[in-house]
């Protein structure tokens, strides 16, 4: 399971292009708590606490509690705007869940066993077609990852959604097609040795 994240902010009085850009200076992120049938709650909070947080590398499909003026939130990051030259985060984005709502998370995709895939063994190439998977879970459950298991997949092999054993409780946000996670392709040494091949065989019908 995701692991669950805290993130400590402070009500947002002003609202405004000038006083987000005062709070940018100080440090600080403006911030917005919607959902769940209440009215949005404008906040603020630690840039670099949030930056802690999104370089966890899970930080949008975890639960994340933040916690207001000593009241505890419980919420999913939707969205966080960066600066399109320095990358700092702008604003961001949070949704209130109840403990156990259904919810809609991407969850990374994680690649195992590829050294029992024969294909990769004989130098094939794993080409990733998705790197997460849209997942329809309950907010207590958030899968950490999605495990791929390419044991037994040759060249030209594709894994598809069918294969993958899902986390309990999850369900794919795609259910109306067999979609493709990844493809195991030939080297482009393998590719030209045969294209070199077809040509010659060419040449010798020519010849002929």
């Amino acid at each position: 399971m995701s692991e669950q994240l805290t993130l400590s902010a402070e009500a947002r009085d002003r609202a405004g292009k000038g006083a987000s850009r005062a709070l940018r200076r100080e440090g600080r992120v403006p911030a917005v708590i919607y959902g769940n049938n209440e009215e949005p709650q404008s906040i603020h909070v630690e840039e670099k606490l949030l930056n802690k947080l999104l370089g966890t590398g899970h930080f949008f499909n975890s639960v994340v509690m933040v916690e207001v003026n000593g009241k505890a939130v419980r919420t999913l990051p939707k969205d966080v705007a960066f600066h399109p030259v320095t990358d700092r985060p702008l604003h961001a984005d949070f949704l209130r869940v109840s403990e156990h709502a259904t919810v809609n998370v991407n969850v990374p995709v994680r690649f195992e066993n590829e050294d029992a895939s024969p294909g990769l063994k004989k130098g094939g190439v794993l080409n990733v077609v998705r790197h997460e998977i849209e997942l329809i879970v309950d907010a207590a459950d958030i899968p950490e990852d999605v495990v791929v298991d390419l044991k037994g997949f040759e060249v030209g092999d594709s894994i598809h959604i069918s294969s993958v054993t899902l986390p309990k409780g999850a369900k794919t946000a795609i259910d109306d097609r067999d979609f493709t996670i990844a493809t195991i392709v030939a080297p482009s040494s393998l590719k030209s040795a045969e294209g070199d091949t077809t040509k010659e065989g060419e040449g010798e019908a020519e010849a002929e």
